[in-house]
């Protein structure tokens, strides 16, 4: 809670960059942790307000132009990447990181409770692929967010998204190229 507290006094300061930054002394999983939960409450929020607009006959595949495809795989149910429609890709997008967060052994709900080895691992992923909804709504739903007048938001909350997954290291370069241009 505390951790949440700060977060909110710091984006309401303006400054996102000390917004990234962990309190003195926090322990780094800790605020990853507590942040991982915030972009993705923040992602599924700006994607449910266009999910009239991003259907299977609008957005046939999870892309973020002709270069960048996205297909979805979990390593569980679905092993091998397929191809899914944008918001089938989201929505099993929304339930395996949901799955992630609440499984215990991952995020830890207790106090003091150690992280996992693979903890950054598993928060790199959630972080890629919650880059690829951002860049989808960029690339293909920008000017719908123009009409709801959301953009002033969705550019605010893709800010601090880029700029926490920077001075982290969340996301390798490659991954961010579709929204190079």
């Amino acid at each position: 809670m505390q951790l949440k507290r700060h977060i909110d006094a710091t984006l309401g300061s303006g400054n996102l960059r000390e917004a990234v930054r962990p309190p003195i002394g926090e322990d780094l999983n800790e605020w990853l942790a507590v942040n991982t939960v915030d972009f993705f409450n923040q992602a599924n929020i700006l994607y449910g307000t266009l999910m009239e607009f991003c259907t299977p006959a609008t957005c046939p595949t999870m892309s973020a132009g002709p270069k960048y495809e996205y297909r979805w795989a979990d390593g569980v149910k679905i092993k091998r990447p397929v191809e899914v429609s944008a918001p089938k890709y989201v929505e099993y997008l929304m339930d395996w990181i949901e799955a992630q967060l609440d499984d215990e052994s991952i995020f830890p709900q207790k106090l003091g409770t150690p992280f996992p080895p693979n903890f950054r691992d598993v928060v790199k992923t959630i972080f890629k692929r919650l880059f690829r909804v951002y860049a989808h709504i960029y690339h293909s739903h920008f000017q719908m967010i123009v009409k709801l007048k959301e953009e002033a938001h969705l550019n605010t909350c893709f800010k601090h998204f880029t700029m926490f997954t920077l001075e982290f290291r969340l996301i390798d370069r490659a991954e961010l190229a579709p929204l190079g241009e």
